[in-house]
């Protein structure tokens, strides 16, 4: 049966890319783990980073959300504080660590990296590891001693903070790992949102492999007339406006000469008066050709963002029959809930989507885009619904909550702007979905991918108002109070909470969902986390939790994923979404899982553990991996 499957597949044996291949599906077609033996997997060895004590006293978004990648017997991986370790992948044993020592006295906007890219040089064999660290800058690594390539750019480093406008400290940088095509290294960049309206500007560069040497770069935000993107902008305030920024992963398609490149939002999110018009090409995918630039096309999933809907999973290729034929597409989630499958060549919806009024804003000086577009097929997967039937109703004082949320703040669906009174967005801004991203299975067809349906709350400041609240009243809650500095309003959002701490919306508050892409109907969904790590006493309660990270598929048809907030990772039936297997970890596993198969022959499944400040979980340092025991493998033999 014809299914899905990316181009650029890698070794079945090791995980080479992010996502294991160029494309992003995070499939693996190992299949030695099945569904009768999951619940025999046994932590064969864990390594401990030593990184967790100083990222958290740099702060409480602290997060340890790395993949790490194998070739050769080699894992490489990165830390929250910008480290680049390798080790034995057969036994977790430390080779090499390099430490590019970035500022401790900067306050970043998330503490995190999300990998490292590697590369080898067809002549000589060599290999590199390329990594983005916090404080902007592009590293080019030997693979086999952790040491700078000094032939590439300044001895080793190119300082990507020049030449996007003005830099704070600690508000530009790299998260996610760059990816490699046309013998260009092709990187983005990670934003700390809302600090003016004149924020530094999201160009992705691509830069000679080898040498280091800039082949182009390519600004989201139209600067002059020649942008093809210049009409949906007011002349004036693009050439000022900054953001759109790449901070997720890319994906390369390697046969076609093309990168797939996910746009963040124009700043500052939550106010658009001073960028008026659809803002393309932020929130947007774009295909660009990776020998120049240029771009081939784009689908934007929000026009004039106020929401902080960030296009923050990675594009994912794959090829699936749809009607009767095999179809080359790019499927994009967005943190609304929505999923595009799009034709890979020309980017037109392969399934029909809709352009829907949405609510208009009462703001003074908005001016919100009159409607926004909705895949019909697949569904939108994140829960819309909120209302006093859908409310978390375990106390009257949870509902009586929910109730009072519903009457004091703006809420007339999807897409609600922001207000000085307050708007509820539902999903907020950590999703929906979020940079975990989704896999799909290429021998099916089946999409897996895990959401978030908590409600949240957007309240812009007037001006003055904003200025008198001091810094201790701003730290004294993990609500995230922003200046927009330049606009006339400041912003303070947050999830809605009863007074015991729960979503008002009635649970699941995280789902694990299974989507048939062939047809674009959803197959099952199943709660994803419990209340295990959340309540006094542990009750594990399946309401589904806020989740970060995100699935992988192997060959034998088991979906595994972390992400939860309750400190597990797990195993699902690909084919009915059942739970089949969970092990408690160290910390909270809030990175993607890998797989690959040791020296030995044993298929290992690897986790990154040290939590999320975010969301709350342990913190730690851990790498895990799980095998079978050895009388599994012997029997296998």
């Amino acid at each position: 049966m014809a299914g899905a499957h990316a181009t650029g597949a890698p070794p079945e044996t090791e995980w080479r890319h992010y996502a294991n291949d160029p494309g992003g599906t995070r499939f693996s077609p190992l299949a030695d783990i099945t569904r009768d033996n999951v619940g025999r997997l046994r932590i064969a060895w864990e390594y401990h980073t030593e990184d967790n004590t100083d990222a958290m006293a740099m702060g409480w978004k602290t997060a340890f959300e790395a993949t790490p990648l194998v070739a050769g017997g080699a894992m490489y991986l990165s830390t929250p504080t910008s480290r680049v370790i390798a080790l034995d992948a057969n036994t977790g044993e430390h080779r090499w660590t390099f430490d590019p020592e970035i500022p401790r006295d900067w306050h970043y906007g998330e503490l995190t990296s999300r990998g490292v890219t590697l590369w080898d040089d067809p002549d000589t064999g060599a290999r590199r590891v390329f990594f983005g660290t916090l404080d902007g800058r592009l590293l080019a690594l030997d693979a086999k001693t952790g040491r700078l390539i000094e032939t590439f750019g300044d001895g080793g480093t190119i300082d990507l903070r020049a030449g996007v406008g003005e830099v704070g400290l600690g508000t530009y940088g790299v998260t996610s790992p760059p990816v490699i095509a046309e013998g260009l290294v092709i990187v983005g960049s990670s934003i700390k949102d809302n600090q003016r309206v004149e924020q530094e500007r999201g160009t992705v560069r691509a830069y000679d492999v080898r040498t280091g040497a800039l082949a182009w770069s390519w600004d989201p935000i139209p600067r002059g007339p020649d942008d093809p993107a210049w009409e949906t902008w007011d002349p004036e305030q693009a050439r000022r406006t900054g953001g759109a920024n790449a901070w997720a992963p890319m994906s390369v398609d390697e046969e076609r000469g093309l990168v797939f490149v996910p746009t963040g939002s124009a700043s500052p999110d939550y106010y658009g008066g001073l960028r008026r018009g659809s803002n393309l090409f932020a929130n947007c995918v774009v295909a660009l050709h990776a020998a120049t630039g240029e771009i081939a096309w784009h689908f934007q999933l929000v026009h004039h963002d106020l929401w902080d809907y960030d296009t923050a999973a990675q594009p994912t290729l794959a090829t699936i029959r749809i009607d009767g034929r095999a179809r080359d597409v790019v499927v994009q989630a967005g943190k609304m809930g929505h999923v595009f499958v799009l034709d890979r060549d020309t980017g037109e919806p392969v399934f029909p989507v809709e352009e829907r009024p949405v609510p208009a804003s009462d703001v003074e000086g908005e001016h919100a885009w009159p409607t926004q577009p909705f895949p019909l097929k697949p569904p939108p997967l994140a829960s819309p619904t909120l209302d006093a039937e859908h409310l978390w109703t375990l106390t009257p004082g949870e509902r009586k909550a929910g109730l009072d949320a519903l009457a004091r703040y703006r809420w007339e669906g999807t897409f609600t702007p922001p207000s000085v009174g307050g708007s509820i967005a539902f999903p907020g801004d950590l999703g929906g979905i979020n940079w975990g991203g989704l896999a799909v299975d290429r021998s099916t067809g089946m999409m897996v991918v895990n959401v978030v349906n908590i409600p949240f709350v957007a309240r812009l400041i007037p001006r003055d108002e904003y200025e008198a609240i001091d810094e201790a009243t701003q730290h004294a809650t993990h609500r995230y109070v922003s200046p927009q500095a330049g606009a006339p309003y400041g912003i303070v959002r947050g999830p809605v909470l009863t007074p015991l701490g729960a979503p008002i919306v009635a649970p699941p508050w995280g789902e694990l969902i299974g989507v048939d892409l062939r047809v674009g109907e959803v197959r099952w969904r199943t709660p994803l986390g419990t209340l295990a790590d959340s309540l006094p006493i542990p009750l594990p309660l399946p309401t589904g939790t806020p989740n970060r990270g995100g699935p992988l598929i192997t060959g034998s048809g088991l979906v595994f994923i972390g992400a939860a907030a309750d400190n597990f990772i797990r195993a699902f039936d690909l084919e009915t979404g059942a739970e089949l297997w969970k092990h408690r970890l160290p910390a909270g596993g809030q990175a993607t899982p890998m797989t690959f198969r040791a020296g030995d022959g044993r298929q290992f499944l690897v986790i990154c553990a040290g939590g999320h400040g975010k969301i709350g979980t342990t913190p730690g340092d851990s790498v895990i991996a799980f095998a079978l025991p050895d009388e599994d493998r012997r029997e296998r033999e």
